[in-house]
Formats: structure tokens, sequence, C-alpha cells
């Protein structure tokens, strides 16, 4: 019983952590957007759509994996477009 709760504090600590980095990861693609910085935008955007899809599959929550996978494919899709 203690090794599952420790397990589970461990797994809940690091989408914790998963959650914040993708998330700052996020607005560092917002902010070289607002500065010019392209393609680092982009990559920036893609680290964390990946980070975000990650903490939606241990959450199970299909919406926050949807919108991530929806959002991912569309900046694939520009990516190899341009």
């Amino acid at each position: 019983m203690v090794t599952t709760t420790l397990r589970a504090l461990d797994r809940e600590a690091a989408t914790f952590s998963l959650k914040w980095a993708a998330s700052l990861v996020q607005i560092a693609g917002y902010a070289t957007t607002a500065l010019g910085i392209a393609p680092l935008n982009i990559y920036l955007f893609l680290v964390g759509l990946i980070g975000w899809f990650a903490v939606g599959y241990l959450w199970k929550d299909r919406a926050i994996m949807l919108i991530h996978a929806v959002a991912l494919a569309a900046m694939g899709a520009g990516l190899l477009s341009s």
C-alpha cells in the first residue's frame, strides 16, 4: 500500500512538473512569435503541445489530448508546407 501511494505521488509530481514546463515553453512560443523570432517560435509551440498532450494522456483527459493533437497536426502540416 505504501509503495502504491508513493508511486501515485511520484506520478502526480511528475505530471505537475510536466504541466508547468509545457506551459512555460508555450509561453516562450508566444513571446518569440510576438518578437518575430521564427522558426524558434514554431519549435517551442511543438514542444509545448507535445508536453500538454502527454499531460492529457496521464490525466486520461481526452479533451486535452484532442485539442493538442489537432494543434500538433496543424503545426506539423504548416511546417511541412513551408
